[in-house]
């Protein structure tokens, strides 16, 4: 079992990181907000995007051990009050089973597109920080490019060099923290949006199977034949 740290170990590496902040210029602010967002965005979506969350393990065994033509009411007591995606797109289904199947399938699809968004919904966000991240880091870095450049030869010996380190240093760390930042929230984006798309095709695979079950027997109605309109005759005069 290890040692808990020291308070003087905890307050030298505080100042270090402190230190790192504030030689990072104006342009570290931004990048700490983007940061923070970040973080949030990715500890809300790993939270949402569970698979209990999405595709409860009760409803997917209930779908499949449904029989063809068999009576599918115990399924919708069991997605009556489950606040999963796959438990509301089923809701949809069995609400529609006395409608026609095209009509079903097509009000499912409706449900299907508004559970993607709300799966996908904080992922623009992850998204734009992994663009303006590294583009921040790199305003940051000009700007600290522009501090060295202007104090060049305003003075000489030690203070000069001090400048030039404090500029250059600047330029570095908004890279660093910017690169730092943009890196993370483009491995969350990739991994959410894959996670996503995954849960999408089962979610649609196990919908298909439990309409293909209920409709299972049933006879589709032909329309009436549409019969041969008589042409209509002039009167004899």
């Amino acid at each position: 079992m290890t040692a808990p740290l020291p308070i003087a170990q905890i307050s030298e590496t505080l100042q270090t990181v402190m230190g790192f902040f504030s030689r990072g210029g104006l342009f570290m602010w931004p990048l700490l907000i983007c940061s923070l967002f970040a973080v949030t965005t990715m500890i809300l979506r790993g939270f949402a995007l569970q698979r209990k969350n999405v595709l409860p393990l009760v409803i997917e065994s209930e779908i499949e051990r449904l029989v063809p033509g068999g009576n599918a009411e115990r399924l919708a007591r069991i997605v009556h009050h489950d606040p999963s995606s796959l438990a509301r797109i089923v809701r949809v289904a069995l609400q529609h089973l006395r409608a026609p199947r095209a009509e079903n399938i097509e009000a499912v699809e409706t449900r299907a597109r508004h559970e993607m968004v709300v799966l996908q919904r904080g992922l623009i966000v992850l998204e734009i920080i992994t663009g303006i991240a590294p583009l921040l880091g790199l305003i940051g870095a000009v700007s600290g490019l522009v501090h060295v450049f202007s104090h060049l030869g305003l003075s000489t010996g030690t203070a000069d060099t001090k400048a030039i380190a404090l500029g250059i240093a600047e330029a570095l760390n908004a890279t660093v923290f910017g690169l730092s930042i943009a890196v993370p929230a483009l491995i969350a984006f990739s991994y959410f949006s894959r996670k996503v798309e995954v849960m999408s095709v089962e979610m649609e695979t196990l919908v298909v199977e439990l309409i293909t079950k209920c409709y299972y027997g049933r006879v589709v109605p032909r329309p009436p034949p549409v019969k041969p309109t008589q042409p209509v005759r002039a009167p004899i005069v």
